[in-house]
């Protein structure tokens, strides 16, 4: 691990120590992780790049209420590829600013168009509403894909962590639901299991970022009630048919509790027949897109094998 990650994890291991998740409403935990992430945000990653165009727009979902898109324009060419890329953040916290430098990063490797979406966050906005805001922001991108000059033949859904889980969720919707045709999924370190049930949670349980109480705390506001974790929504691992579904690429971190639901979704992915890479990428923990400047040689290994899984797939 490298040595500026283990000073990091003191550090928050340190914070962490003062902070009882279980006692905090999510406003509260919302107020301290950005004001943590905007402490450690330069030290952990590298400046903003400079991109072609950045704007926002708004889009209309399915129950009349507006959300927030940014997009990320790379270059002047043609029918690049559109991506569109769902934060992490246990579908409680973060947001598109905390995902801005990543999603420049990825829009610029890949010679693409990148929408961010800033999906609605729970507990105000419990299972499934994120996951409907995801699809209807897909829905929605596919048929602005001419405007914004990609190829809709190009789609591509993207996420990290919770939202790996909603960019694969939105690919089964898509499948079963006539929705847009989505050449690749590209699911970093996601969750796929809402049961918690897999051996790495508590291996890594603790000490790690991502811990197993603030796992369970993420699921309690998520959840409507304790069925949910077993709907496939939550859980895609439990979807019964997971053929026919796009090409996907899984990462996984060494030191992640995530770790054992992402190796075992990829293997479920390819029995059923579908076109699978997967990735562990070592010396690192949950959260590393994010960290690139103490993380470096993994996080940029991990953007150039998306780009080749891409350039292979579309």
């Amino acid at each position: 691990m490298p040595l500026k990650l283990r000073l990091l994890l003191f550090y928050l291991n340190y914070i962490a120590k003062q902070l009882d998740y279980s006692k905090l409403d999510a406003p509260t935990v919302r107020k301290i992780n950005h004001k943590e992430y905007e402490k450690v945000n330069s030290i952990i990653d590298f400046t903003a790049l400079p991109l072609l165009k950045v704007w926002e727009e708004e889009v209309r979902v399915r129950d009349g209420a507006s959300i927030a898109v940014r997009i990320y324009q790379a270059t002047e060419k043609k029918n690049v590829p559109l991506i569109v890329f769902f934060h992490g953040g246990g579908f409680v916290t973060r947001s598109i600013e905390t995902h801005d430098k990543a999603c420049r990063r990825i829009a610029q490797t890949n010679e693409a168009v990148v929408i961010s979406v800033g999906y609605r966050l729970a507990p105000e906005f419990k299972f499934p509403i994120p996951v409907y805001d995801c699809y209807d922001a897909t829905v929605w991108a596919a048929q602005q894909a001419s405007r914004l000059g990609t190829d809709p033949q190009k789609l591509v859904v993207m996420g990290d962590s919770a939202g790996g889980n909603l960019a694969t969720v939105v690919s089964i919707l898509a499948r079963d639901g006539d929705g847009p045709s989505i050449r690749a999924q590209v699911l970093i370190y996601p969750t796929a299991d809402g049961r918690l049930q897999h051996a790495t949670i508590d291996q890594f349980a603790k000490g790690y970022l991502l811990t197993k109480p603030m796992m369970k705390w993420f699921l309690q506001h998520y959840q409507r009630t304790a069925e949910d974790v077993v709907d496939p929504l939550m859980s895609p691992i439990l979807t019964d048919n997971l053929s026919d579904l796009p090409p996907a690429y899984i990462s996984t971190a060494e030191y992640d509790p995530l770790k054992g639901e992402g190796t075992d979704y990829a293997a479920s992915l390819k029995a059923a027949g579908n076109e699978v890479f997967v990735k562990d990428y070592k010396g690192v923990i949950h959260g590393f897109l994010n960290m690139a400047k103490i993380t470096t040689r993994q996080t940029f290994a991990m953007h150039e094998d998306i780009k080749q899984f891409l350039s292979a797939n579309l």
